[in-house]
């Protein structure tokens, strides 16, 4: 019988950052949410790692044979029995921890579903080495995988400005109706309103030009583009893949347009990949599949706090930032039936997460579209 299960999650998915080459990474908060969703109290929580563009080295002959005995691979450690204080937890230094450079992979792994996948056995305190493509072992009949479809855009942008010749990169966060853009910008110097930038595009064309017309309180820049075309199209023009710093600097290669990307998203709007999701393939969809497993998708665009760094000392103090999210009414109801039959539901990334708390904050799951503002810490 296969164990029960809670929230999958990925080191490095919208909730860290690396303040420079020198400092250790800061992981934020990642699960232990109040609510109808909040995990199991006994039974696994399942953590995927080496995630495709955002990890460690990958594991040598990741293909042997798991030891006897052993049925996921060998024992890491065992789990502390005492919890975890929670006055301690809301201070950010308890989440540092050095990551040398050297375990950040820059290109992702040929199979998405290689990717490892981390077992934490509450029952027993065993943490244990899976990977992703063990899931249909570790599922059973009825569960059904809770999917973030969202799909990334080609936000971040590169030009120059018109006045000195400068360098200027920026990144898109949204359009109006009137066709005016919001933007966050960086430059050598003070920029003023009125400045032009010319957009380059990913093979060093000149493009498009933008104006800057006014800086808002909190940095991003309200531009007027000299393009009537629809804002997507443009930036599938001139954008590029909004990877990471600790990723090749930000630099994307041509494949990391499709690599970077969920194999089911479906809808635009995020400016950073939900990436659990990016471990799994095909294949893998076609086995779970076999086993009855199921996949529900729901939809949350991941916004510009993923590359804002956390400043307040506690997590108390931190405003954490709003994502428009939306959940309909059949997936609902698909989902508290799933329940109501026995079956487990199985989020996959914190995004996932944090909308399905949001959906059932009244204790119910239920349809939902608008922001959310939902902390996920402990």
């Amino acid at each position: 019988m296969a164990p029960p299960i809670s929230a999958t999650w990925c080191p490095g998915e919208k909730k860290s950052r690396i303040a420079s080459s020198s400092e250790p990474l800061r992981l934020r908060p990642l699960h232990r949410v109040p609510g109808p969703w909040r995990p199991p109290l006994s039974g696994p929580i399942f953590g995927a790692y080496n995630c495709p563009l955002h990890s460690g080295k990958q594991r040598q002959n990741q293909n042997a044979k798991r030891p006897p005995g052993t049925k996921g691979g060998e024992v890491y450690k065992q789990w502390p029995e005492s919890p975890i204080l929670a006055s301690r937890m809301t201070q950010l230094d308890a989440y540092d921890y050095e990551l040398p450079k050297d375990r950040i992979a820059q290109t992702p792994l040929a199979v998405r579903s290689d990717a490892r996948l981390l077992l934490a056995d509450r029952n027993s305190g065993k943490i244990e080495h899976w990977h992703v493509r063990d899931l249909p072992e570790l599922l059973a009949a009825q569960d059904t995988l809770v999917l973030n479809d969202t799909r990334v855009l080609p936000a971040r942008l590169v030009g120059r400005r018109s006045l000195t010749g400068g360098r200027w990169e920026g990144l898109f966060l949204a359009a109006d109706r009137l066709g005016l853009w919001k933007v966050l910008g960086r430059t050598r110097g003070k920029i003023q309103p009125g400045e032009q930038i010319v957009l380059v595009d990913p093979e060093g064309r000149d493009r498009l030009t933008l104006e800057l017309i006014e800086k808002g309180a909190e940095g991003e820049w309200l531009v007027r583009i000299d393009s009537e075309d629809d804002p997507y199209a443009v930036l599938e023009r001139v954008g590029r893949t909004p990877l990471p710093h600790y990723i090749r600097g930000g630099e994307m290669l041509p494949e990391d347009r499709q690599r970077y990307q969920t194999v089911f998203a479906q809808h635009p709007g995020s400016i950073a990949a939900p990436t659990a999701g990016l471990h799994l393939d095909e294949q893998l969809f076609s086995k779970l599949a076999e086993k009855n497993v199921s996949a529900a998708y729901l939809t949350l665009h991941v916004g510009r706090d993923t590359f804002r760094p956390i400043t307040a000392e506690s997590l108390d103090a931190h405003p954490m930032h709003t994502e428009w999210a939306h959940l309909d009414a059949e997936t609902a109801d698909r989902l508290n039936s799933c329940r109501a039959a026995g079956g487990r539901i199985v989020a996959v990334g914190t995004t996932s997460v944090r909308l399905l708390e949001t959906a059932a904050v009244d204790g119910s799951l239920a349809a939902y579209e608008g922001s959310t503002d939902l902390f996920i810490r402990p």
